[in-house]
């Protein structure tokens, strides 16, 4: 696999980022596409009132921009990625805008997203059952797996791309904590790609890359600029197709072990809440709970991008075994 080509695509996907943002965020203020905040959140959060957001536009466009020049094979996996990547990104675009232009609080209701992503999801199974995807699930570290066909298989991944998708939006919660987390996830699964020669999927891991660290120059603390929903579905859009294409399902559980976190957070908070009364964390997702813990804003990224490498090179050296 030419890496010297996987080494331009997040150049040029990054250097587009970071030519696009500031042109965006102007017009992003003018608009008064503005950040809500949670009252019973950090009392820190509260100055970020009216930050730009709907920025993940500009990891979109960077994506699409690089993802469609360096993609030199245009095969069922090429429209797969293409498609979870700008499907998912689409509901997060719409998300957001309802939020904002029409004042509500939830954007699209519980309903309308989950329909919206299970119709990217079936039009990803579609494509892979046209094209005889394999249906094992390999298990990671060990050269074993398991084939109940695909009537097991196909409703997995469409279960497996809504929980990914909700993971790493639960993730969206700290200046630069998903641009930097994701980075590294993507940079894991960019070697994956290329174990598994699947150029398609290390192409698009490449353009993640780059279009994410480009939106990150903006994102870190303190932030110009938010992702909104529109880049982080759009983002675990990417990560579960690239998962899928490359047969790695079961590794995201430790490759994105950060977003599993962050999502059983909110699962146990709710489920303690409904069942006990009692809250384990002061805040979910469980980077509100350091915050208010007294961890400043930038520790918190800081220790979550650090668990994120480690647990991406814990993905690396098991994925050995597959």
């Amino acid at each position: 696999m030419d890496i010297q080509l996987l080494l331009l695509t997040i150049v040029v996907s990054f250097i587009l980022a970071v030519i696009a943002a500031p042109l965006l965020i102007p017009l992003l203020r003018r608009m008064k596409f503005g950040q809500q905040v949670r009252d019973d959140g950090p009392q820190s959060h509260l100055k970020k009132i009216g930050t730009p957001t709907m920025g993940g536009i500009v990891i979109l466009l960077a994506f699409t921009l690089t993802f469609l020049k360096f993609s030199a094979i245009k095969n069922t996996d090429f429209y797969v990625l293409l498609v979870a990547t700008l499907g998912f990104g689409l509901i997060g675009f719409l998300d957001d805008y309802i939020k904002i232009v029409f004042k509500r609080s939830l954007g699209l209701t519980a309903r309308q997203k989950l329909f919206g992503q299970l119709l990217f999801g079936a039009i990803m199974c579609w494509l892979l059952i046209s094209n005889d995807h394999s249906t094992a699930i390999g298990i990671p570290g060990t050269s074993w797996s398991f084939d109940w066909s695909g009537w097991f298989y196909y409703p997995f991944i469409i279960i497996m791309m809504l929980a990914i998708s909700n993971a790493v939006n639960f993730t969206d919660g700290l200046d630069g904590l998903l641009s930097g987390t994701s980075a590294i996830a993507f940079a894991a699964y960019a070697i994956v790609a290329i174990q598994a020669t699947s150029l398609p999927a290390a192409v698009c891991a490449a353009a993640m890359i780059g279009a994410v660290l480009g939106f990150l120059v903006y994102n870190a603390h303190p932030a110009k600029v938010f992702m909104g929903d529109t880049g982080s579905l759009g983002i675990g859009g990417a990560i579960g197709a690239i998962a899928i294409v490359t047969k790695s399902e079961i590794l995201f559980l430790i490759i994105g072990g950060v977003f599993v976190i962050e999502m059983l957070s909110v699962v146990l908070q709710v489920a303690s809440f409904k069942t006990r009364g009692k809250r384990i964390f002061k805040m979910s997702p469980i980077h509100h709970h350091f915050e208010l813990s007294g961890w400043s804003e930038w520790r918190v990224v800081i220790t979550f991008w650090a668990v994120g490498l480690l647990l991406a090179g814990l993905g690396l050296y098991l994925n050995k075994g597959l």
